[in-house]
């Protein structure tokens, strides 16, 4: 009974010990995947505020301004959008190339473990 206990304690404290790494994991790849675009940077952020403040003065220039300067004002802020729609893609194609390296990564990984696998299997 006593035995029984403590290996319950055991195997408690492992699966604790088994938590924690995960949680430690957890925060290395969070970090990772936030520095290639998967969490927004304080550039990020910046970016979007300047974006929505171009729109903004545009649209107020356009209809303060009159008839002249409203397709300039068009003009300007299809540019801005299609700037804006470039710099969504490049972020995309980061986290894209990231997933491609840990798919990789995790490809190569399972190879290695099938061939010890085998191996094992070969010596039984």
């Amino acid at each position: 009974m006593n035995e029984n206990a403590r290996n319950h304690d055991d195997e408690i404290q492992d699966l604790k010990d088994e938590l924690e790494k995960f949680k430690q994991e957890k925060e290395r790849v969070r970090a990772i995947v936030g520095k290639i675009g998967g969490v927004p940077a304080a550039q990020t952020k910046i970016i979007n505020i300047v974006f929505a403040v171009l729109i903004a003065a545009f649209l107020l220039v356009s209809i303060a301004g009159g008839e002249k300067l409203r397709p300039l004002m068009l003009e300007l802020t299809i540019v801005a959008l299609s700037v804006k729609i470039v710099f969504l893609i490049h972020l995309q194609s980061r986290v894209n190339h990231f997933q491609l390296w840990v798919m990789s990564a995790i490809e190569w990984r399972m190879n290695e473990m099938m061939k010890i696998v085998k191996s094992l299997a070969k010596n039984m």
